[in-house]
């Protein structure tokens, strides 16, 4: 739970800046990448994650600027890394605008129990870190690079000159 604000901007930061690398790498072609036979495709889960800022962010009085929660995937991967970014930029602005530490600590009705708002920005955050890790895994699965996250990557080894870890 984030229990100050700057804490969160700090983290949502660097979070975000992640996961618009991985927005970023997506090509047309790898957004029918699907997890499996009836499972959400790459593009799906790469619009979920992006969709779902102003979505949840909503429910706490927010306006995250973003198409709403059932419009259509656009079929672009450089749309859905657009809308990413301009939701992300959102968030961060519409924060910094309106709440304050102690509006970490209101309540709001989230999906049928009351969450801290504290508690909704660190469940945003786990969520997008959840469904990147998926993404990261369709990537591969569709011959695109990986970026690293918390260290590097497979890729990103040789690009420093370095033997990746023994698998």
């Amino acid at each position: 739970m984030f229990t100050t604000l700057d804490t969160f901007l700090q983290t949502w930061s660097y979070e975000s800046a992640s996961t618009q690398k991985l927005m970023d790498a997506l090509t047309d072609a790898s957004l029918s990448q699907p997890v499996h036979e009836g499972g959400r495709t790459l593009g799906r889960l790469a619009w979920h994650v992006a969709q779902t800022l102003p979505e949840m962010m909503g429910k706490t009085g927010l306006h995250v600027a973003g198409l709403g929660e059932h419009d259509p995937a656009p079929a672009s991967a450089s749309a859905i890394a657009q809308a990413y970014r301009e939701a992300s930029a959102s968030l961060m602005e519409q924060l910094q605008a309106h709440w304050t530490d102690a509006t970490l600590l209101e309540q709001d009705d989230m999906y049928g129990d009351q969450w801290t708002r504290g508690v909704t920005l660190s469940i945003l955050v786990n969520h997008q870190s959840h469904h990147r890790g998926q993404m990261t895994v369709l990537m591969r699965q569709a011959g695109l690079p990986v970026a690293g996250m918390y260290g590097p990557s497979k890729d990103e080894w040789a690009q420093m000159g370095m033997d990746p870890p023994p698998v």
